[in-house]
């Protein structure tokens, strides 16, 4: 069968030649097999929810329809073995039932874990914020065919390189994740001023296990939330009504519908801006961790986020605001604002420094590419890195200088898919060719 393939924000489309719902690892194999013998391609996807065509398919696309579940799980090493297609929903919910969970996650739950991984989705503070960071094991098929497995202590070089692969190096079929006892986490959710928000930022993220802030453009209002762990698992939700309110009321259908109406009146964003920040009042709650680290995400829209170095961000956040301002730009979403420690992992944009990410959107409906051009020349000069799967001009040749590692990457991609098996447009402009 075939069929076109797009992605959430619709930003992307294909259409490959041929569809497949492999039912196993020897399906993969034999897809790769026959792509190789070919000379085309093939590319497992998702659930498409990065905002670039990372995964997007040229001739063969696999669907991980059949490829989910919880494989195997070590009590006594707190490990947890999942196929690769597995959503990450669906892993929380199974951890939550066995009581246990991962150490930190996004706020979006809806990725393959596959797709999650290869890409360097992230949360924010924490000991490892990625969720790559907490992979400990993986298997995956190569561009010859060949099943290949990898953890601390078998094959590490590869564990190293693909936790963040791109897609480049084979088709994953299950990761090994880190868990930990079931925890919770009380969040507080508080509005400050610009200043207020910068000026105490530095300490707020030392006292705090986990720190999310947003701040409104056109406006001096930010939203700060503050995620800290709790010694038990006695919690406090917010009662059905509330969080109907908050996350599903204020946060989608009404600013959904407010999007529609700034898209055809711009020159009114600055006050609609000026409302919703208000609209969002303090509120504090406590859950099991996943149902505090996520939320729904209902408006669509395109994303564009880098990390630069810890130290530099509050100057390239002020530096954005400052261009933003001087434009005749009109932008209704939040920035989002995040911290991560360092990491080991090749291809992170954690990768050996402690970070500061910058998260910039658009409604699906406006036009992204202006404010996008805008602001990546400031990441850039701060020695930024764009997340994998979120929109961003770079190619090869200036990204090979932000990551020690990156011709480390090419080399095993020389040896692990040496016909290309995997590639795409997106990965032949990251990556070369």
């Amino acid at each position: 069968m075939t069929e076109s393939w797009r992605n959430w924000s619709g930003l992307e489309t294909a259409r490959p030649s041929r569809v497949e719902e492999p039912v196993d690892t020897a399906a993969i194999v034999g897809a790769v097999e026959r792509a190789r013998s070919e000379g085309s391609t093939v590319k497992m996807v998702g659930t498409g929810h990065s905002f670039t065509a990372i995964s997007a398919p040229e001739d063969t696309m696999l669907r991980p329809t059949n490829l989910g579940g919880i494989v195997s799980v070590d009590r006594e090493a707190l490990t947890v073995t999942a196929l690769a297609g597995t959503q990450l929903k669906v892993l929380n919910a199974r951890l939550e039932g066995m009581g246990l969970s991962l150490h930190n996650m996004g706020d979006i739950a809806e990725q393959t874990l596959a797709g999650a991984i290869s890409t360097g989705t992230h949360g924010t503070g924490g000991v490892a914020a990625s969720l790559s960071a907490q992979v400990c094991g993986l298997e995956l098929v190569t561009g010859t065919g060949e099943v290949v497995r990898a953890t601390e202590t078998e094959n590490p070089e590869l564990l190293e390189l693909a936790r963040v692969g791109l897609g480049a190096l084979g088709v994953l079929t299950t990761l090994t994740f880190r868990v930990e006892p079931l925890f919770a986490l009380e969040a507080n959710e508080t509005p400050m001023s610009w200043d207020e928000a910068l000026g105490g930022f530095d300490e707020r993220v030392a006292a705090h296990h986990h720190v999310d802030t947003y701040w409104f453009p056109h406006t001096d209002r930010l939203m700060v939330k503050t995620n800290d762990r709790l010694d038990d698992l006695e919690v406090e939700p917010l009662s059905r009504l509330r969080e109907w309110w908050g996350d599903e009321f204020l946060s989608n259908s009404l600013f959904g519908a407010l999007n529609h109406l700034t898209n055809a009146l711009p020159s009114i964003i600055p006050s609609f801006n000026q409302l919703s920040s208000r609209l969002l009042s303090a509120r504090s709650y406590s859950d099991v961790a996943h149902k505090v680290f996520t939320s729904p995400r209902t408006v669509v829209f395109r994303e564009m986020e880098y990390a630069v170095p810890r130290e530099a961000g509050l100057a390239a956040l002020r530096e954005a605001r400052a261009a933003l301002d001087a434009s005749d730009l009109r932008i209704t979403f939040p920035v989002e604002i995040r911290v991560t420690p360092a990491d080991d992992i090749a291809m992170s944009t954690s990768f050996g420094r402690d970070s500061f990410y910058l998260a910039f959107h658009t409604h699906r409906d406006a036009d992204h590419r202006d404010y996008f051009r805008l602001i990546e020349p400031i990441m850039r000069a701060h020695d930024g890195r764009p997340h994998w799967g979120k929109v961003h001009d770079r190619t090869a040749a200036d990204l090979a200088p932000a990551y020690p590692r990156f011709a480390d990457f090419l080399a095993l991609r020389d040896r692990l898919d040496p016909d290309r098996v995997f590639a795409n447009p997106y990965l032949r402009r990251v990556l070369g060719d």
